[in-house]
């Protein structure tokens, strides 16, 4: 009996301790600092966001005793869990500790939660809220070779969905993990930079704002760093769950279905009146989409840059899609360089995860002009136009009303350019440029100019006598037709649902 209760006693102490030690962990910076640096600005804590994260009761915690008493969890909380019952993994950055900066144990835990999203095939999302490299990590001692998140980041794109979410001021090594993945949703009190404010100041001389350096706005409408912006961290976790459910859990997977109250076919009766017949007239595209994806299901990627083009997922009869369409109440759709950079990354992540492609056109062709040229159009158009001549994934295309040039072969006109099917509105204006410009370029006499210009206006009707379309379809049919396609690609994609 004493050695039973010598063996009780010992492992009484034991899991005492173990549980004094992950208590520690669990208490992050403490309370005052928690309050201070967190609650008082409006913030959840890590452990917070990683419970809004995942369904209740399912995350499952990964290397909670790294750091140590004195660094609870080294400032970086990992594990995995739920999201909408498939299994997920994430790091939060807590600022509460050492201002969630970036020590040898957060290194390795880094590496390690990618390690696992690339071996268990499922997604990643990162939290990012802390001060990039801890400068005083290398007084640690155990210098030499050691894991680096950026090769395990590197490694893992196109493999599984990856999520980056800033939910404070993130820089440096940390901010670095925004370009590698798929997807960056910002708070808006957060920030993201190379060097922060002092760094910079002390680099340069300058003396810039957090706001002016790298807030939401300038990441989201200027540089194009970030994707989307959420009011705070709670809309943006929800953001980022929402943008999964539309996800494969990896590249070999099939993306969810959704088969809600409007799956099914119907037709648009009133899209005749959202789309004005002459193609000089703009009109919001937003709304023709509403209308023709399943109900409540939109979700735009990125909608305040390359506002010309809108990039986002929904659902159509239940098939998760991704749509790139022109807007016409933008430049009248014209395809600039923030639209067209937008658009190659948006078709290289559908692309990857094998999501059917939507592309409608209706576009006077590629912004000219001297910016246009300075920003480098011909570059992004062309890379545009690779991205979706490469994809493998299966891809729709209609034409509504005018398409000119390499503006509608970057939106995936071409005959040839392995569409499942294309599709033309009656009375489309086509042409490799508009009539009235390029006429005026070329000089063209009187009657050469009408000839063009009743060609042009003509062009969908040529077009679809000679097959360069599959069919011309009344614009009230848009949905049905699209979701036709959808039905005859079915047989081509993974063979199971996640």
């Amino acid at each position: 009996m004493s050695g039973k209760s010598d063996d009780w006693n010992g492992w009484k102490l034991l899991l005492t301790e173990l549980e004094e030690r992950k208590q520690q962990a669990r208490s992050m910076g403490g309370p005052d600092r928690l309050e201070r640096l967190i609650y008082a600005r409006g913030k959840l804590d890590a452990r917070q966001r990683l419970e809004h994260l995942f369904d209740p009761d399912s995350f499952n915690e990964i290397g909670a005793l790294v750091g140590g008493p004195k660094i609870p969890a080294d400032a970086l909380v990992t594990g995995s869990g739920r999201i909408d019952g498939r299994m997920a993994l994430a790091g939060a950055e807590d600022f509460s500790v050492l201002g969630g900066s970036i020590g040898r144990g957060a290194m390795a835990k880094r590496y390690r939660i990618c390690e696992l999203a690339r071996q268990e095939q499922i997604p990643l999302v990162m939290m990012l809220d802390g001060a990039g490299h801890r400068l005083t990590s290398n007084l640690e001692g155990g210098g030499g070779r050691m894991p680096n998140d950026l090769l395990a980041l590197a490694d893992l794109s196109g493999q599984v969905p990856m999520v980056c979410l800033v939910l404070g001021a993130s820089a440096g090594h940390g901010a670095l993990t925004a370009p590698l993945s798929d997807v960056t949703i910002m708070s808006e009190h957060a920030a993201m930079f190379t060097g922060g404010p002092p760094l910079v100041q002390a680099a340069t001389g300058e003396e810039v704002s957090k706001e002016e350096l790298g807030g939401a706005r300038l990441c989201s409408e200027v540089a194009g760093t970030a994707h989307n912006v959420a009011p705070d961290d709670a809309a943006a976790i929800q953001m980022a769950r929402r943008y999964l459910g539309h996800m494969p859990s990896n590249q070999n997977s099939r993306a969810p279905r959704r088969d809600g109250p409007d799956g099914a076919r119907r037709r648009l009766d009133d899209i005749l009146e959202m789309i004005p017949c002459n193609d000089r007239r703009p009109y919001d595209m937003h709304a023709v989409l509403e209308r023709m994806v399943d109900r409540d299901t939109l979700f735009e990627i990125q909608p305040g840059y390359g506002r010309s083009l809108i990039t986002a997922l929904a659902f159509l009869g239940g098939h998760s899609v991704a749509v790139v369409a022109n807007n016409p109440a933008v430049r009248a759709g014209a395809v600039d360089s923030p639209a067209a950079i937008k658009a190659m990354d948006f078709i290289e992540t559908a692309g990857n995860f094998q999501l059917p492609v939507i592309f409608l056109a209706d576009n006077p062709g590629v912004m000219a002009g001297t910016k246009s040229e300075r920003d480098g159009i011909l570059k992004w158009a062309g890379k545009m136009f690779k991205a979706q001549r490469r994809l493998r994934t299966p891809k729709l295309h209609v034409t509504f009303r005018k398409a000119f040039g390499f503006g509608a072969s970057s939106m995936a006109q071409n005959p040839f350019d392995n569409q499942t099917l294309s599709f033309v509105f009656p009375g489309v204006t086509m042409d490799a440029m508009p009539a009235g410009s390029g006429g005026r370029s070329a000089r063209l006499d009187a009657d050469t100019q009408a000839k063009v210009e009743k060609r042009q206006v003509s062009g969908g009707w040529h077009m679809a006598e000679g097959f360069t379309y599959d069919d011309a379809i009344d614009p009230r049919d848009l949905r049905d037709a699209l979701i036709g396609g959808l039905e005859l690609l079915e047989s081509r994609q993974p063979a199971a649902h996640d």
